[in-house]
């Protein structure tokens, strides 16, 4: 499985060109594919301040962008939310934290272009 980070499950439905073709590859020949369930707080809280313009209300983009495109969305769990507190503080954004222990404890690799990532120890091996 591949966990996406919320930029590049934005760039990727959105075919932006910020996508490299290598992560395009990466998401394409991946059996299964997930975003945490925090994305969609990040998605919403972008549209909200007009950070990102949605096509659509936010229930019908999920929809489509879950659905549609045959994602799964990743539960926040109680061990993903235990593990995101105690991360090393490399990183403060608890979304992105949140992210990096969906992975960690689904032992899937993290597609992400975030440099702050590769701090984490935890993700070597598994960061995409």
């Amino acid at each position: 499985m591949i966990i996406l980070d919320t930029h590049i499950w934005l760039w990727w439905l959105n075919k932006a060109p910020q996508i490299s073709k290598n992560q395009l590859e990466k998401i394409e020949q991946s059996i299964e594919v997930g975003v945490s369930a925090i994305s969609l707080f990040e998605v919403s809280w972008l549209a909200t301040h007009n950070r990102i313009e949605l096509n659509c209300p936010k229930d019908e983009w999920f929809d489509k962008a879950l659905i549609g495109s045959n994602i799964q969305l990743m539960p926040i769990t109680p061990a993903i939310a235990s593990r995101a507190a105690e991360l090393p503080e490399h990183h403060k954004d608890p979304q992105d934290r949140l992210i990096i222990s969906t992975a960690i404890i689904n032992d899937a690799l993290l597609l992400s272009s975030d440099s702050k990532f590769k701090l984490y120890t935890e993700l070597d091996g598994k960061l995409i």
